[in-house]
């Protein structure tokens, strides 16, 4: 009898492959600004700037006008002391957050809010930025790192600028040892062997004289544990053809 598969393990959400969240230093989000201050402006000074475990970006420690103290997503070039802003009349400067109807076409913008008040769910990763493309009375259209095009509520808030910490991923790991560790952090198990190298007993693609699935990879979306492996509920597969 075979030892489970990856997928199976991963699912039974063992310690094993469960996101060390403990360690992080809190939540990253955009404050909440008072009523009062809704239409206008609330700003606060960054005291400290922090590395969070398991997150690629570095984030900061502010100060708002209310003396309440919380962490935010940092852009390039932002540093202790600095003021920033919040609100509808925030000036259009490096790290202040607006509305997207009051940010102009064509400026760098990251950590969107998905939905109004969620406190930023979208371009969180270091070294990326979004660009407004056009404004609408209903709607925001936004270009997002990976290409697509995509539409918020115009009041939907976004810091100007670009994440903190772009080219962390151009550095090679060069142990196999930082790469474990960093996989850690984050939950994710390493090293991972290729299905196709396992016997057959341990993994459906595994087994036969050379390394290869020996079947087709795309698995419907309904099979079981034992069997979700390859291309899932794949629409296609394989190089389209050239028109």
């Amino acid at each position: 009898m075979g030892k489970r598969i990856f997928v199976q393990r991963r699912g039974r959400g063992s310690l094993l492959f469960r996101s060390p969240s403990h360690k992080r230093r809190g939540e990253i989000k955009h404050p909440p600004i008072p009523l009062e201050e809704a239409s206008g402006c609330f700003s606060g000074v960054i005291l400290d700037l922090l590395h969070d475990p398991g997150r690629g970006a570095p984030i900061a420690k502010v100060k708002f006008e209310d003396d309440q103290e919380r962490l935010i997503l940092i852009s390039e070039q932002m540093y202790v002391g600095q003021e920033i802003e919040y609100g509808e009349k925030a000036t259009l400067a490096l790290g202040n957050t607006l509305p997207l109807f009051c940010i102009p076409e064509g400026t760098p913008i990251f950590n969107i809010e998905g939905s109004l008040g969620d406190g930023g769910k979208f371009v969180r990763s270091s070294g990326t930025y979004a660009t407004i493309m056009s404004q609408a009375p209903d709607k925001t259209i936004v270009k997002l790192p990976s290409g697509k095009m995509k539409s918020f509520n115009p009041k939907c808030r976004a810091t100007i600028g670009l994440v903190a910490g772009g080219g962390r991923t151009d550095k090679p790991f060069v142990k196999a040892g930082k790469k474990f560790h960093m996989a850690k952090t984050k939950g994710w198990k390493y090293p991972k062997v290729r299905g196709v190298a396992m016997a057959a007993v341990s993994h459906p693609f595994g087994g036969g004289a050379k390394q290869r699935p020996g079947r087709s990879s795309t698995t419907s979306r309904h099979a079981p544990p034992g069997a979700k492996v390859g291309l899932i509920a794949a629409r296609r597969s394989g190089r389209k053809k050239r028109k």
